[in-house]
């Protein structure tokens, strides 16, 4: 069973290792085209996801302890 184990271990650490080279989103620009920068729009939209997301773990903090009877 230890045997089998280790096989295992060492064919998924190859995959992992060997499987970043196999894989490609697509070849590299050409020097004639423009990056595009992070405008205002995206940094608000990253914005509003952190905002929500603080709220969200506000109201589930909060729910915790009214449940536990520490809170309000």
């Amino acid at each position: 069973m230890k045997i089998k184990i280790s096989t295992i271990q060492v064919i998924v650490l190859l995959v992992i290792m060997f499987l970043p080279s196999l894989l490609h989103a697509q070849p590299g620009f050409g020097d004639d085209t423009d990056d595009v920068p992070i405008d205002g729009g995206l940094s608000l939209l990253v914005a509003a996801g952190v905002g929500y997301g603080a709220k969200k773990l506000k109201a589930r903090k909060q729910a915790t302890m009214v449940a536990d009877g520490t809170g309000k």
